[in-house]
């Protein structure tokens, strides 16, 4: 999976930012896994908790995905608070934006 500069090779378990390796946590992959299966699409909080974390157990603890999404943020992107990958759809989830990158 390629967008922009950024590479994602799930065979071999490989994130590539501008041709260098980044180190993720086994969640900021998975987080990030989960993004790539659904590109330009949204994935709400529920989809992504549930995918992630695998259950109920965890549908009320946005925090614990706000704190995720924002460590793997500021790995990928350039200036995270002004996210180019990983963009927020307000109140619904977040989007891996693939086009005009």
């Amino acid at each position: 999976f390629i967008a922009g500069d950024l590479e994602v090779d799930l065979v071999r378990r490989t994130v590539q930012l501008n041709g260098s390796r980044l180190q993720l946590t086994p969640t900021e992959y998975d987080l990030l896994k989960l993004f790539v299966r659904y590109p330009d699409r949204v994935v709400t909080h529920r989809q992504v908790i549930r995918e992630v974390w695998g259950g109920a157990c965890y549908e009320d603890e946005m925090h614990l995905l706000r704190v995720n999404i924002c460590n793997l943020r500021r790995k990928l992107e350039v200036n995270p608070t002004r996210p180019r990958y990983i963009v927020t759809e307000a109140g619904v989830g977040y989007r891996l934006r693939t086009r005009e990158l």
